[in-house]
């Protein structure tokens, strides 16, 4: 029989029949399926739009390197001798103009690299380093563009925050929880007029 009985002689049911009914009721059975699917499903939603935002940036951060070199390129800007630090800012303000559609007002985390070439090997051997702590070592980084004809690079990182707290152990390559988004432009100059 199902029925247990106790010290006063009434029936109960026995813990067999209780875990039978429970296993058999499906009242909210719904509910706790939603609940076992959600938190996955959250999370793949998350990760898809983290992913998506920081693409997005990526793409954002090559363009601006690009429309900044096209102007070094055809002379549009030009180096000053008499004045390199104001140049640098100029450039740094251009970059940053560009990204601010997606980052902070002053782009933090923003670094230029811009030098000159006497050949594009010399150029393409340019590795990126980085500080024994993981950092970006931004050692040596300057602003120095050549004159008419010269082979340049430009080279544009920036520290991008992974902003979703479970993914950043996953997606970030820097100390902080962010990510390195970079990119880089090699041209010649045109032989525009000095």
């Amino acid at each position: 029989m199902n029925e247990d009985r106790n010290a006063t002689g009434t029936a109960q049911p026995s813990r067999r029949s209780l875990f039978g009914r429970f296993a058999r009721d499906r009242s909210g059975a719904t509910a706790i399926e939603f609940t076992m699917l959600a938190i996955p499903f959250s999370l793949l939603i998350f990760a898809i739009l983290e992913s998506c935002i920081s693409f997005t940036a990526q793409q954002i951060v090559s363009n601006a390197a690009d429309e900044v070199a096209r102007q070094f390129r055809t002379g549009q800007l030009r180096p000053d001798p008499s004045n390199p630090v104001l140049l640098a800012s100029k450039v740094r303000g251009l970059v940053c103009e560009r990204l601010e559609i997606i980052v902070s007002k002053g782009c933090p985390g923003l670094a230029i690299d811009l030098r000159q070439f006497s050949t594009f090997a010399d150029a393409a051997n340019i590795k990126t380093k980085f500080t024994p702590s993981g950092d970006l070592d931004t050692t040596g980084f300057g602003v120095n563009p050549g004159k008419a004809t010269t082979k340049n690079m430009l080279r544009v990182y920036y520290k991008w925050p992974v902003i979703t707290d479970f993914m950043r152990a996953s997606m970030s390559n820097l100390p902080g929880g962010k990510t390195l988004q970079s990119a880089t432009a090699i041209w010649q100059n045109e032989p525009f007029p000095d």
